[in-house]
Formats: C-alpha cells, structure tokens, sequence
C-alpha cells in the first residue's frame, strides 16, 4: 500500500525522486494516509470499524449500505435508552416480529355513520378517539376508544357519555398497567363515574356540554343512555357493555358477538329486577315497571335499583382472522342480523388493501373510505327494513397489513 501511495505522489509532483526514502518522503506519505482516512473516500484503516466510529469526525459522503444500517439503529437505540432507559432498548422488535410491530402504537382504519331515521329527534352518540391513551411502554402500543352511546328521554346523558367517557377511563388506566383480569375493574369503575355524573353526582357542572333538545335539567331523573365501548389495543380488545347496543367481531367470516343484549326479559337480568323488589311489565316489549326497554343503563335515576348502570365486560386477543368490528345501537341490530352484517361490513372492505396503520404512535387517527361505505350501508339497510330508532354504526378495521 506505502508503495501505491508513493508512486501515485511521484506521478503528481515530478520533483520528488523515486527512490527517494527520506524522512520527508515517509512524511508525505504519512500526510496521505491520515487525508483519506478523515475523509473515508478510500478504505478504513486496518484499526477496524470500531476504531473508525469511534475517532470519526463527520460521516462519510458515500456510506456504504452497512454504515447506513448500522447508523440508523445506533439512533433508534439512543433515543429510547434517554426516553426510557435501557430496559426499552431490549424492547426493539427484531425481524421475526416485524409483523406485530407494524401494528403496535398505531390506530386502525375506521368509518362511522349515525342518522336520525323516523325519530322526531337524534338522541344517538358516536364517541371515536385513537390514541385516547398511551403507554409508557412503546412495545405495549397505544389504546384507541370507540363507543356508541343511545340515549331515551332526551339526548342529556348520551352526549355527556361522548364527551366524558374516554377521559374517565383514561384516568383510571392512568393509575398502573392493567392485566387482562383487571379490565373488568377498570370498566365498572369508570362506568360508575359517568353514572355519579350524569344522576348529579361528583363533577356534575360538566355533565352535560352539547345536549340537542332545549331542556334546562340535565340531571333530569327520567333520562339515560346505554353504552358500548370497544378499547382496541395491538393485541386484545376490550368491551364493556350497559344496555342493549351491542358489539360484534367478524372473524374468518363468521359474527362473534362481544356483548350480550340487556332486555329485561332476559332470565338473569329478570332474576336480578325480581331480587332488588322490581317488575318486568309486558307493554309494547318487556319494559323494566313497563317504562324502559332495557335492564341496564346508564342515569335513569328514578328507576334505580332496577336499572344497573354496571357493565359486562369481555376481553378478547387479537387473531390473524379478525376482518373488522362493528358497533352499532339498537336501531341496526332490531332489523339486521350479527350474520348480514359481517357479511355486508366484510362486503365493503373486500379488495381493499389490509387495515394498515394511518397514523403514528400518539397521533390522531382518520376514517377510511372502506370503512365509512361499511357504515353508512348498514345504516342505509336498517332504514330500508323500517327500523324505526335512531341508527348510529361504526366500523373499524381489524385486518393486520403482514
């Protein structure tokens, strides 16, 4: 290599003698040698790369793919070692889980649609909030909130539940990590909350921020809402549900429903109106002392005990098969099977590319085209059967983009 080096200041100053070996020749030489190793235009030093990293002074014009790699992941690991220790840098996915790791943090494709129908006023709520909470824990993900609220007497309670629900669940989750036995905890506390609100409890000043109708109590004893929510995490998804809205998970084209129907007839739910010194009455429907339509909501303070605003709760771990959710108030489900409505939801998103993330960890999601047509289909059908309540659906993608 000396001689290369040599011979090339030979050609370029004619001054200097060929056989010259003086100490001003191996200067020169030596001149060279530390130029392109500054530089990095020609090959490392014999010290190694781990030398060079080490002494190098600005990177290299022309990196190879190897220095590129390597500078990417030496970044990635410095940001998570100063934002949460060392511990997170473990945390890295590596290739086998690269598939699990496009999911993680990211909130899926969604579409909603929520219409009057043949009610004289809207008392449905729709409630979509991705990210609603992040985890300090990167490899954990963010959670994302749907909820769809119907509300009866008056739309008070249902838009109080749209404005407050998330950020009550969100301060109990905020209390610690939640293992999957832990969520029915969480969901029934958070639930209480927004009952304690909305009956003129705890906080009531923010009970009601955008109610519809011109009533001047929003802590009327005679109005309520049921509630469904699906917490949507990068392994699992978590619904409670109070009243008679319902979830259903379509899975390799078949429905699974995530939520049971709380009608007052329903064997459990009559024993449990019975115990506490109530009736179910037959008019129109079993009717909880032949007035409301469901066993379980929340306000509705003057039928208390009777009426429980406590939800049921199920947890449910994410599969390859999962193709979408669907939740959806009373006036879709009246008329429209768990079955026709995979099948239609399944319908719009067919030959359209898998749920791929839309949005960073943190950020804030969109809806998707796919998604909304889903939506706004099943409600289009429920009115075409002659639902006769308000219909309010949303659709969320599920599919995993491997």
């Amino acid at each position: 290599m000396a001689e290369i080096c040599c011979g090339v200041v030979n050609e370029s100053d004619p001054s200097v003698p060929r056989e010259l070996s003086s100490r001003a020749a191996r200067r020169r030489r030596m001149e060279i040698r530390r130029f392109k190793f500054v530089s990095g235009v020609a090959t490392p030093p014999e010290s190694g790369c781990c030398k060079r990293q080490k002494t190098e002074a600005a990177p290299s014009p022309v990196p190879s793919p190897r220095e590129c790699e390597n500078a990417v992941d030496s970044s990635g690991s410095e940001e998570r070692k100063g934002a949460g220790g060392e511990s997170e840098v473990k945390e890295k996915p590596n290739s086998a889980t690269s598939s699990e790791s496009a999911v993680v943090g990211h909130c899926p494709k969604y579409g909603m649609s929520s219409v009057c129908g043949r009610r004289r006023e809207m008392e449905d709520a729709v409630s979509i909030h991705p990210s609603f909470f992040q985890r300090e824990r990167r490899i954990l993900g963010n959670l994302h909130f749907f909820g769809v609220y119907d509300g009866h007497g008056c739309s008070h309670v249902a838009m109080s539940c749209k404005d407050r629900m998330h950020g009550l669940l969100a301060e109990e989750l905020g209390r610690g990590e939640v293992e999957p036995s832990e969520w029915k905890e969480v969901m029934e506390r958070s639930f209480l909350r927004m009952d304690m609100e909305v009956v003129g409890g705890e906080n009531n000043s923010t009970a009601v921020v955008h109610c519809r109708c011109e009533k001047q109590t929003p802590d009327c004893d005679a109005v309520g809402s049921t509630a469904v929510v699906a917490v949507v995490g990068h392994d699992k998804i978590v619904v409670a549900n109070c009243g008679d809205s319902r979830a259903v998970l379509c899975r390799n084209g078949k429905p699974v429903p995530l939520s049971s129907d709380h009608k007052p007839d329903r064997p459990d739910e009559l024993q449990r109106i019975q115990a506490a010194g109530g009736r179910v009455i037959f008019w129109d429907g079993p009717r909880v002392l032949g007035v409301l339509a469901m066993s379980r909501a929340i306000g509705d303070n003057y039928l208390k005990p009777f009426v429980s605003s406590e939800p049921e709760v199920t947890v449910t771990y994410r599969s390859p098969d999962d193709e979408c959710l669907i939740l959806a108030s009373d006036g879709l489900w009246d008329v429209v099977s768990n079955s026709m409505a995979c099948d239609i939801a399944r319908m719009c998103l067919r030959g359209h590319a898998p749920g791929a993330p839309l949005t960073d960890a943190g950020g804030d999601g969109g809806p998707d085209k796919a998604c909304s047509d889903a939506a706004i289909l099943l409600t289009k059908l429920a009115l075409a059967r002659h639902s006769t309540d308000n219909v309010s659906v949303v659709v969320v993608d599920l599919r995993m983009d491997t």
